[in-house]
């Protein structure tokens, strides 16, 4: 399964690299996700800062944070036991990030954890959700890190997980493990794909 996951990782790698005109199509991939029923409703949501190749957020979270949603972005770090885990930060302004792991911007080390900023996975209302390759049911692929597995299975039930990517990413069925998590939607820029809902396995 792992050998099957890695040739799928590859061929939706190297599609999202080639994926031409890459701001104009996370424009309209963006614009999708921000006027769908459920990111309307939702008040806390949490969007990724996008790095490489990926559906390009930046455009569309400034001009988010100036909404009256609250606005949560991750950042990389680790839990108790040394595994993974994504830190959640309310985000008011751009001025707040600084370059972290892989250059991605984060809130400054110092500040992880500070109060009125950190945010609970519990309060999350709708997910954007990165990722290297989807399918048309919901089914996920990541990096492989698994940051985003273990936030997911700590959210509300009720959370609307939306993934994001170009169309050129998506396979016919995602290679799904018992710790992957479906997405509820999966949004790209020619179509918006209804997931078939989340099962967790232990």
């Amino acid at each position: 399964m792992n050998d099957l996951k890695a040739q799928q990782r590859r061929k939706a790698y190297d599609a999202r690299n080639a994926q031409a005109d890459k701001d104009t199509v996370s424009r309209i991939i963006c614009a999708q996700i921000t006027t769908h029923p459920a990111y309307r409703q939702a008040e806390t949501v949490m969007w990724y800062i996008h790095c490489r190749s990926e559906v390009r957020t930046g455009p569309t979270l400034l001009q988010e944070i100036s909404t009256d949603k609250r606005i949560v972005i991750p950042y990389c770090t680790k839990d108790e036991q040394g595994y993974n885990k994504l830190g959640l930060w309310r985000l008011e302004d751009f001025a707040e990030l600084v370059p972290g792991m892989w250059g991605i911007l984060e809130p400054p080390r110092q500040r992880w954890g500070e109060a009125g900023k950190e945010i609970a996975p519990e309060q999350l209302d709708c997910i954007i959700v990165p990722g290297v390759a989807f399918d048309r049911h919901g089914g996920r692929l990541g990096n492989g890190a698994g940051y985003y597995d273990r936030l997911l299975r700590c959210v509300r039930a009720d959370a609307v997980l939306i993934g994001a990517c170009y169309e050129s990413q998506l396979l016919d069925r995602v290679v799904m493990e018992s710790h992957d998590v479906a997405m509820d939607f999966v949004i790209t820029e020619k179509s918006i794909y209804t997931g078939l809902g989340r099962t967790f396995s232990n």
